[in-house]
């Protein structure tokens, strides 16, 4: 169920963003990535474990670094830093004992990590086409 969920959950943002204009703007998405990328951080805090926190705040920089790169060069860093985040999903739990994070959070993430990257991905190569036809 989690992975039917986050697949949902993700395409729907994604479609009311396009239906609303919120992705018009070019940091709709590097914004999506940067809250995603904080969870585990808040995970370690509500677990009470300040030693993962301090763990998961450097993987939290990494993924706000790749964010803030992909919104000022291109949006194409930011699909491979979502891919990239639901393979750190893949492997989170196995990794990195966070107390706070529910079973169910890593199979819901990187579900909704997948699904968000293939929408962006198929926005930018629709935007792309459409402009290599005017």
């Amino acid at each position: 169920m989690e992975y039917l969920v986050g697949a949902l959950l993700a395409l729907g943002v994604g479609v009311f963003a396009t239906a609303v204009g919120f992705d018009r703007d070019r940091a709709f998405y590097p914004v999506v990535l940067a809250v995603i990328a904080s969870y585990y951080a808040l995970f370690a805090i509500m677990g009470g474990a300040l030693d993962v926190l301090a763990v998961e705040a450097m993987i939290l920089g990494g993924f706000l670094a790749a964010s803030v790169a992909g919104f000022r060069s291109s949006l194409w860093l930011v699909v491979a830093a979502l891919l990239g985040h639901g393979v750190l999903d893949f492997v989170h739990p196995h990794l990195i004992p966070n107390p706070g994070a529910p079973v169910w959070w890593p199979m819901f993430c990187l579900t909704f990590d997948v699904a968000a990257a293939a929408y962006l991905a198929a926005r930018l190569l629709r935007i792309r086409s459409a402009a290599g036809r005017s």
